[in-house]
C-alpha cells in the first residue's frame, strides 16, 4: 500500500512542477508597467532582446501587447454563434500575447522564429511582434518608433494598412490613439522606476 501512496505522490508531484508553465493569467496591475515588469521580470527580459534586436521601443511594445492580449499568455478571440447558441468556431485563428494569426505566425516561424516558437511563450511572441514591427518599417516606412500607425499596421496587415482600410474603421482609429497614449503612459513610469 505504500508503494501505491508514494507513486501517486510522484505523479502528483511532477505534475505540479509542470502547472507553472500553463499559467498564462494577467499581471495585477495593467495600468502600472513598473508592476508589470516587477511582477513578471521574465517579460522585462524579453522586451529588451526585441529593443536590441529590432529596435522596438519597450513601451510601444507592451501597449501593443495590452490591447491585443491584456498579458494573457494563451489569449483566443471569442467564439463565433449560429443561431446565437451553437459554437461554430473561433472569430479568428489569433492567439498568444501578439494575437498572431496561424498565417503570419507559420511566416514568422519559417523566416525566423523556427517550428518550436509558441505563440503562448513571452518570449517567442515578442520576438515575432519585433520581427513583425520590422516588416512594418521595411515594407510602409512607418518608424519604428510611430506607435500608433505600427498598432494601425499590426492590426490590418501591412497590406490593409497601405491600402488605408483602418481609416474607414472610426474605431480602430481610436483605439490607434488609446494605445499611443498607453505607450507614453508606461514610457514615463518605466522611466521613473529606472527599468529604461
Amino acid at each position: 500500500m505504500s508503494s501505491i501512496f508514494r507513486a501517486m505522490a510522484f505523479v502528483l508531484l511532477l505534475g505540479s512542477c509542470g502547472s507553472s508553465s500553463g499559467d498564462f493569467s494577467a499581471p495585477r496591475d495593467l495600468d502600472n508597467a513598473c508592476s508589470i515588469v516587477s511582477e513578471r521580470p521574465e517579460y522585462l527580459r524579453a522586451f529588451r532582446q526585441v529593443e536590441r534586436r529590432y529596435g522596438v521601443p519597450i513601451p510601444s511594445l507592451m501597449a501593443i501587447i495590452y490591447q491585443e492580449s491584456k498579458f494573457i499568455g494563451d489569449n483566443r478571440p471569442p467564439h463565433r454563434y449560429a443561431l446565437g447558441v451553437i459554437p461554430v468556431g473561433r472569430q479568428s485563428s489569433a492567439l498568444g500575447y501578439s494575437q498572431a494569426l496561424d498565417g503570419t505566425w507559420k511566416e514568422y516561424q519559417d523566416q525566423e522564429g523556427g517550428n518550436r516558437a509558441r505563440r503562448d511563450n513571452i518570449r517567442d511572441a515578442t520576438d515575432f511582434m519585433g520581427w513583425y514591427m520590422a516588416q512594418t518599417v521595411k515594407e510602409t516606412g512607418v518608424p519604428i518608433n510611430d506607435t500608433r500607425n505600427q498598432y494601425l499596421a499590426y492590426h490590418d496587415g501591412r497590406t490593409g494598412f497601405k491600402r488605408g482600410t483602418w481609416r474607414s474603421k472610426s474605431w480602430l482609429v481610436r483605439i490607434a490613439g488609446e494605445v499611443e497614449a498607453r505607450a507614453v503612459m508606461y514610457d514615463t513610469q518605466l522611466r521613473s522606476c529606472g527599468k529604461i
